[in-house]
């Protein structure tokens, strides 16, 4: 599918824009681990990607061969409701200064990682890519997903109108190392996971394993040296309790999820193996030329709770708080192009919380 002058080589310097988050850092460790040895980084301190002088020099000054774009501005469905300017704003910026500064700067091929939350609140399911724009978004996630919809079609028409090779693909839920579990801003999974862990530690009455965890991530300021009431009340706040952990919504909605380090894994198997031209249909006009990367499988939220409190052995009670708001009810994603492509994922959801919360254990240990 790939000509070998565009093929991807161990020397070629690759670019991983946000290479600290969940799932550049798998990028980049999956990189390494197949022998790639010239990789360029940047932090936000050193590199602000929301500033389009700012990367404009480095792109000039680097001359990256290949980019992975994995650096977004993310959060779960509370950071999204009240944040809305910051999720299109923030979103847009970095990805415009990235697109077109790898187009100036004459980079061979890009990745460009999106979301599934692009398709519309009341898609046909599974979601399959030519869904894209047919009606309305969830409200919730509409500024991010319209970002992430920019950037797909900016993909799409500098390849159209300057012969680039860009490719966008849409990942479905994540998680894995290096998530976020701040509890105002994570995703669904890991605030579950953290919250979930902190109410067993109080049902336990574990001060040492509570005040470790705010230590190496404080709640609203609160770390593990406040007071146990202090730390009680802020828990308490975001529904953590010994005899309870309080969630949003009412645990219906149907979610699918993926292993970090897999996506990883898809995103370099495209770079490596897939051009545009083999993503764009033989006749008509050329629309929806990304891909779908999940697992095709889905879960409802409670369910997925339940795993993870018996993973971590919380012997509580799990109360869903239908006042929130649940989200999109299902979104599942449709990955036969991925599969033609020839990827598919191996690590299971089950085997994958194990994983998780052995990691957020050990690096609590390492902090």
């Amino acid at each position: 599918m790939m000509d070998d002058c565009i093929k991807m080589r161990k020397e070629s310097k690759i670019f991983v824009a946000g290479h600290r988050g969940l799932v550049g850092s798998a990028i980049w460790a999956n990189l390494r681990g197949k022998g790639y040895t010239n990789l360029v980084t940047r932090t936000h301190a050193e590199l602000d990607l929301t500033d389009q002088v700012a990367v404009n020099a480095f792109f000039e000054a680097e001359k990256p061969e290949y980019v992975f774009l994995a650096a977004a501005h993310v959060g779960g469905i509370m950071a999204n409701s009240r944040y809305r300017a910051d999720f299109i704003y923030i979103n847009l910026m970095i990805q415009n200064n990235v697109i077109y500064a790898a187009w100036k700067n004459g980079v061979r091929k890009l990745l460009f990682l999106g979301s599934t939350c692009i398709y519309p609140r009341e898609a046909p399911q599974p979601m399959r890519e030519d869904c894209l724009l047919t009606s309305a978004l969830e409200y919730t996630n509409e500024p991010y997903a319209l970002a992430k919809i920019a950037g797909i079609k900016m993909c799409e028409s500098f390849n159209l109108q300057y012969g680039t090779n860009y490719i966008a693909v849409m990942p479905t839920n994540l998680y894995g190392p290096n998530d976020n579990f701040d509890l105002e801003t994570s995703h669904v999974l890991p605030a579950m996971v953290r919250k979930i862990h902190l109410a067993k530690c109080l049902r336990a009455g574990d001060w040492e394993a509570l005040r470790m965890d705010l230590d190496r991530r404080p709640v609203e300021g609160v770390s593990g040296t406040a007071s146990e009431r202090e730390i009680e009340a802020v828990l308490d706040k975001y529904g953590i309790q010994g005899e309870a952990v309080a969630l949003w919504g009412t645990g219906k909605p149907l979610r699918e999820f993926l292993w970090s380090e897999e996506m990883a894994d898809a995103c370099v198997y495209i770079m490596e193996r897939v051009d545009f031209k083999d993503v764009c249909p033989p006749t008509g006009e050329v629309r929806n030329t990304h891909i779908n990367i999940g697992t095709g499988i889905e879960l409802s939220i409670r369910e997925v709770a339940e795993l993870i409190q018996r993973t971590i052995g919380f012997g509580g009670e799990l109360r869903f708080d239908a006042s929130k708001p649940d989200g999109t009810l299902r979104k599942l994603t449709d990955v036969s192009k991925l599969h033609a492509l020839g990827w598919h994922h191996t690590i299971e959801i089950q085997e994958g919380v194990e994983r998780l919360y052995h990691w957020y254990l050990e690096n609590l240990r390492c902090s």
